[in-house]
């Protein structure tokens, strides 16, 4: 029976798998760049690595298929990956060699790790990147990881969360809603960023 857990160094692998196979909004993004670490090297690595305390896995029992990381404070995150994470990841994915405009503009993600952080930021500090292989989604598990983070994050002072969606993903943004997420001022239609306060009950 699947169960969730703190994360542990054996989970990287499986923890690269899962964001790669749901990095299409949602849907498998295997092949889709040059290099399938990618999107992982951005949306997962550096938070297992910045702050394994705040990742938190579904174990199915063979396997890690699902996970939420977040960090509490998104600046410092920004500092630390600017120090830490920028240099090898620019030397894994050189922005000349990107075959195509949006491979580009992906990895321009990866060199601008303050281009996500949002104008909210003070009531906002905190964010989370969550992801289920489709085996595991629709049993509660999604809610269940939301409120361990909230519930960690509370602990520690932060007031509010924030996460980033694909306006193409119209079940997660159902999720979301459900939750009880709203979009921010700064939230766009292309762009949805939905914030939480941490003392909401789940």
């Amino acid at each position: 029976m699947s169960s969730i857990r703190p994360y542990r160094p054996t989970d990287h692998d499986d923890v690269y798998d899962v964001c790669l196979r749901t990095g299409d909004a949602g849907a498998d993004a295997t092949g889709l760049y040059s290099d399938d670490t990618l999107l992982p090297d951005i949306f997962a690595g550096p938070y297992v690595a910045f702050r394994p305390d705040l990742a938190l896995m579904v174990d199915t029992g063979e396997r890690v298929a699902g996970y939420a990381v977040a960090v509490e404070d998104s600046l410092a995150f920004a500092r630390w990956y600017d120090d830490n994470w920028l240099p090898r990841f620019r030397t894994a994915h050189p922005l000349d060699a990107a075959p195509n405009d949006a491979e580009r503009e992906v990895i321009g993600w990866g060199l601008d790790p303050r281009g996500s952080i949002v104008p909210e930021v003070d009531r906002y500090p905190a964010h989370l990147h969550i992801d289920l292989l489709p085996e595991l989604q629709r049993q509660g598990f999604g809610r269940r990881l939301i409120r361990a983070q909230l519930e960690a994050l509370r602990a520690r002072g932060v007031p509010g969360m924030y996460l980033r969606v694909s306006s193409a993903n119209t079940s997660a943004m159902a999720f979301y809603d459900r939750l009880g997420f709203h979009e921010l001022p700064s939230s766009s239609p292309e762009a949805p960023v939905l914030g939480i306060a941490t003392d909401t009950e789940l």
